[in-house]
């Protein structure tokens, strides 16, 4: 078994710090978009958090999960974005040879960022997914040059096939079903799994956002709920970028 290299320790310290920024950007971008503009406060009462209030995972734990001055709840955002950044560091550096690492944390970190501002606004800002798109076709010119065509094909026809399908079922429900933002987030995917791997994408989202809309339903699919596609599209296409579409026969 191979030991941890200097690299992948100091990625192991650095994730949870990423996270709690990850965290911060996800609450204040849909808001007002000024991420780093002011002080790390309290939601609840506007208290400015002190240094040893900010250590990830360690203060949450510390405080039990809620503010040291009125008792609030700091909610589980914060905490889900830092374990959640540590363990998609921990994931690359297992999954990837060490020169992919940059690649796999920048789009695992990224797709962590637009899940969390899903979950919370029901929004995939333009911000974030349409740089996810270009770096997804940047990163393929750098480590398989020769598959660009491929995954830029992938970005177009990602997009072009859940806009279709949203269209649709516009048109046949009256109402919204995907946003525009699931297709641009699929764009983006295809432009880093290439035309081939999504398929297998889309049928691991489409898995994964039906078993959340059955948890969230008690069991149940309630007509016209509105569930958030994009954390499982961010997950079908992080696993398919990492190990590679389904094997299917």
């Amino acid at each position: 078994m191979m030991l941890p290299t200097a690299s992948a320790w100091l990625i192991a310290l650095a994730a949870p710090c990423v996270g709690s920024f990850i965290g911060l950007v996800a609450h204040r971008l849909p808001r007002d978009g000024k991420i780093v503009a002011d002080r790390s406060r309290c939601a609840a009462c506007g208290a400015v958090l002190r240094w040893h209030e900010l250590v990830p995972i360690a203060s949450w734990v510390a405080q039990s999960g809620r503010c040291r001055r009125c008792g609030a709840s700091i909610g589980w955002a914060t905490i889900g974005a830092e374990i959640g950044a540590l363990a998609i560091a921990a994931w690359v550096v297992m999954a990837l040879p060490e020169w992919a690492w940059l690649a796999g944390l920048a789009l695992g970190w990224s797709l962590l960022l637009l899940s969390l501002i899903d979950l919370e606004t029901m929004l995939l800002p333009d911000r974030i997914t349409l740089p996810l798109l270009a770096g997804g076709l940047l990163a393929t010119a750098m480590l398989a040059p020769e598959r660009w065509y491929e995954h830029a094909v992938g970005a177009a026809v990602g997009f072009a096939s859940l806009a279709a399908l949203a269209a649709l079922y516009e048109k046949a429900r009256g109402r919204t079903g995907l946003g525009g933002g699931d297709a641009k987030l699929f764009g983006a995917i295809g432009a880093w799994v290439g035309v081939m791997g999504l398929p297998s994408a889309l049928l691991i989202a489409g898995l994964a956002g039906l078993a959340h809309a059955l948890v969230s339903g008690r069991g149940r699919l309630a007509a016209g709920a509105r569930i958030p596609f994009g954390p499982a599209l961010a997950l079908g296409g992080w696993i398919v970028w990492l190990h590679g579409p389904l094997a299917w026969s």
